[in-house]
């Protein structure tokens, strides 16, 4: 086939949406550039699509996002222009600082920043004179993120504009003040939102202190989703550095947070973070709210009793125990699942996971069944329980009972296995499916034996 019916197959493709047949076809020759009748590259149809992966195969088949266009514009300046953070990551391409001069660079900062700054409904209303109201839908942007989509006079943007201001920011290594990216990931306060992770992301890259201290300074902010974004920041980094000195600094930091934190959502987080590390203050923190009135500050407190390779003092055992009988189950589940290599702690924890088994909530009937089918309780009334477990319409809760139950040798695994049911596809390196496969396979051979004797 000649490379005119390779170019127009991938047009196909990308049109189609078809990203795996977008790199086959790249990769057998078609030109990643190839132009439709109006003279726009096949690039342009992934970015108006918001088809992140196709654009990504063009770009990794060597599609140039600088192209210049029959109306002077070029594929990432579209990009910028249509709002999506996703495809425009996969457009901006490698090194677009040495890559595009200063105007061009200039040109997608005001573009971007224009639209930030005026707002997406109010753009589109300006550029296409239609008047009423916009309509706004909700939309994933990447693998985790949303984005608001707006709709105007025929035209159709989504609302990430701050994102890719921010990331441009980045990119063209301009150092945005921290206060002004802060209050950017702010709006709105949603973690999930394409700002909050652009500019959480974006800071982690700038490693220098002065920048660290500058975000860590809003934990004093009366702004609750300022001092979220600063625990989430804290984590991020701490996943870029995992040296002894950062460690250190960030450890110091969340436990004088914790010791200050008066809001409970907010404590909660803080101390969710503060347990990830080693802290020789850790457990007397955990002491200090376990009668804390917020049930989300007490689900936090086991891990802070329960630090790995510390042994616990009288105190802290007596708190786990106390949280164990919890009125919230959640908490009770947590002291349980934390405390569960204790030996001192088993009898109690055991008794308050057979509670949960029966517990209103599926999803905490099957906590308690994974942690029951781990235990080290080998004794009749835990097997009954898991035993019990079976009759559950949740297949994960059966599944975690005959596992419970194949660990035990019990006589009642053939029917766990059998009212489990088939597991379907994702399950082929799922520890608990595995032990019922040796479980089987176990049996398979008793029977044989037996029958040899």
């Amino acid at each position: 086939m000649g490379e005119g019916g390779l170019d127009g197959r991938l047009r196909s493709a990308v049109r189609a949406g078809d990203a795996e047949a977008v790199r086959d076809l790249l990769g057998r020759g078609a030109d990643p550039d190839a132009a439709d009748a109006d003279g726009l590259p096949a690039l342009c149809g992934a970015v108006a699509a918001y088809d992140e992966p196709v654009a990504e195969a063009l770009m990794e088949g060597g599609a140039d996002p600088d192209r210049v266009l029959p109306d002077g514009t070029t594929p990432l300046w579209r990009a910028v222009d249509g709002g999506s953070l996703a495809v425009f990551s996969a457009v901006l391409g490698k090194e677009p600082r040495l890559r595009l001069s200063e105007v061009a660079r200039e040109g997608l900062l005001a573009l971007a920043r224009g639209w930030y700054e005026t707002g997406a409904a109010e753009e589109m209303r300006r550029r296409t004179g239609a008047p009423g109201p916009a309509a706004t839908v909700r939309v994933q942007d990447g693998a985790y993120e949303w984005v608001d989509q707006v709709s105007l006079g025929g035209l159709v943007v989504r609302a990430g504009h701050g994102a890719i201001l921010t990331s441009l920011e980045w990119a063209f290594r301009i150092l945005t003040p921290v206060d002004e990216l802060i209050a950017r990931a702010v709006e709105p306060p949603d973690e999930e939102h394409v700002n909050w992770s652009a500019v959480c992301w974006i800071l982690t890259q700038r490693r220098s202190l002065e920048t660290w201290s500058a975000v860590v300074a809003h934990r004093h902010d009366p702004d609750l989703a300022r001092r979220r974004f600063v625990v989430d920041y804290l984590r991020m980094r701490g996943l870029l550095d995992t040296s002894p000195s950062y460690e250190k600094k960030e450890s110091e930091l969340l436990a004088a947070w914790a010791a200050e934190e008066t809001d409970g959502e907010m404590l909660a987080k803080v101390l969710d973070a503060f347990t990830e590390h080693d802290h020789p203050g850790q457990e007397a923190i955990g002491l200090r709210y376990v009668n804390h009135p917020d049930p989300r500050v007490r689900r936090e407190v086991p891990y802070a009793l329960s630090a790995d390779y510390v042994s616990r003092s009288p105190a802290a055992k007596a708190a786990l125990l106390a949280l164990m009988r919890d009125p919230d189950a959640e908490v009770r589940l947590r002291a349980c699942t934390a405390s569960m290599r204790d030996e001192d702690l088993l009898p109690e924890i055991t008794r308050a996971l057979l509670l949960l088994t029966d517990d209103p909530d599926a999803g905490l009937r099957g906590a308690a069944a994974a942690a029951l089918a781990g235990s080290r309780d080998r004794t009749p009334v835990v097997a009954d329980a898991l035993a019990a477990l079976l009759g559950e319409d949740n297949q994960l809760v059966r599944l975690e009972a005959a596992y419970g139950l194949a660990l035990r040798d019990d006589p009642r695994t053939a029917e766990a296995i059998e009212r489990l049911g088939p597991l379907g596809d994702g399950f082929e390196d799922d520890h608990r499916a595995d032990e019922l496969w040796r479980w089987r396979w176990r049996e398979e051979k008793r029977k044989e034996n037996s029958a040899a004797e």
